[in-house]
């Protein structure tokens, strides 16, 4: 059977909704499965300059994608445009991107049954854009209950729930949980939704009411001004890295997210035995439950994160059970289950 994934445009930096898309292929591949990945350098006019130079750059480079492993059997595809020409035939093809969805909805049939890819509530596009995807013959896939809501909500049919996974081989408990140094980790990022600022603010507020406490945020940029000298700040950290070095080296993970499909950095924390503090972003709640594997406050106020950083810093006892239910619960979304799904999936519409 073969499928078809177009993403968004290149992949020049890491990001969690592409590396999702590659996961999915890998896991297909091994069963079988021919798989493509689209990478369009252009989704319809170049309206500014920032789009007129990345189309520039786009047209004579091509990214070496060294920042996630991908199985030589996906076939990478680096075309113009996501139009039909340039789609290869396959038996499914899956948008990934609101302005992506056009594209597909005008594919011949032979280009494969036309579904759309739900990694979040893409809030930054008119509602009546994501309506009309959500009410379209699109089959849909969404990766968390909290999207499923949404497109309910919205009136929509063809709605199939497969969560996003994380690889249990790589994010695991290296340290013991019980004894870690008290420690703060977290996603660093310019997108104001994921919420950073207030992270930092609730990091400088836990930081009063306890010297001792140190920190380490990582991200794909370089360190801004805007991170405390006192935090530690790793630029794009290599996953050895971040799973040995910073979340096996930390015995809290902080969230402070807007809004989240699914959120993976917490899960990844979460499967090497952190302690998570996190705002109720929404997808999260698939595996993020106030008081039982985390501890959940209101998005956009920081000040509840702190105390939530402070209640896990004064109960050690707290924090490891969180620590070890968070473990045991996040252990269900792995690679071996999505692909069972997505099997599902295709011979339900096939």
């Amino acid at each position: 059977m073969r499928i078809t994934f177009i993403l968004p445009g290149y992949p020049w930096k890491p990001g969690g909704g592409a590396k999702i898309v590659y996961e999915i292929a890998n896991n297909l591949v091994k069963r079988g499965y021919q798989v493509n990945i689209v990478h369009p350098r252009n989704i319809g006019p170049a309206d500014n300059i920032k789009t007129m130079i990345r189309n520039w750059r786009d047209t004579f480079l091509k990214p070496r994608i060294n920042w996630v492993t991908i199985d030589p059997r996906v076939n990478l595809l680096f075309v113009a445009e996501p139009t039909a020409k340039h789609i290869p035939d396959a038996d499914f093809v899956f948008a990934t991107y609101t302005p992506l969805a056009e594209y597909v909805l005008n594919y011949p049939a032979a280009k494969g049954k036309k579904c759309y890819l739900f990694q979040h509530n893409e809030f930054w596009f008119a509602k009546e854009e994501l309506a009309a995807i959500w009410r379209s013959d699109l089959l849909k896939v969404v990766v968390s209950r909290w999207l499923e809501e949404i497109g309910q909500a919205f009136g929509a049919k063809n709605i199939y729930y497969i969560p996003d996974a994380i690889d249990h081989d790589l994010f695991r408990v290296i340290e013991p949980i019980d004894g870690r140094p008290l420690r703060v980790s977290m996603l660093y990022s310019r997108w104001p939704w994921k919420g950073s600022a207030d992270g930092i603010k609730a990091l400088e507020e836990a930081k009063k009411k306890i010297p001792g406490l140190t920190a380490v945020v990582f991200g794909i940029d370089r360190r801004t001004a805007a991170i405390p000298r006192w935090i530690e700040y790793r630029q794009a950290p290599p996953p050895k890295e971040l799973v040995e070095k910073i979340y096996n080296g930390s015995s809290i993970h902080l969230c402070p997210s807007h809004s989240e499909g699914f959120a993976l950095p917490p899960a990844e924390a979460m499967a090497c035995g952190c302690a998570l503090a996190s705002t109720d972003c929404g997808g999260n709640r698939d595996y993020a439950e106030d008081g039982m594997t985390a501890l959940l406050s209101p998005p956009k106020e920081p000040a509840a994160l702190a105390r939530n950083i402070l209640r896990l810093a004064a109960d050690e006892a707290l924090r490891a059970r969180l620590a070890k239910a968070g473990g045991q619960r996040i252990e269900q979304f792995n690679w071996q289950r999505v692909a069972d799904l997505y099997e599902k999936f295709f011979a339900a519409n096939s």
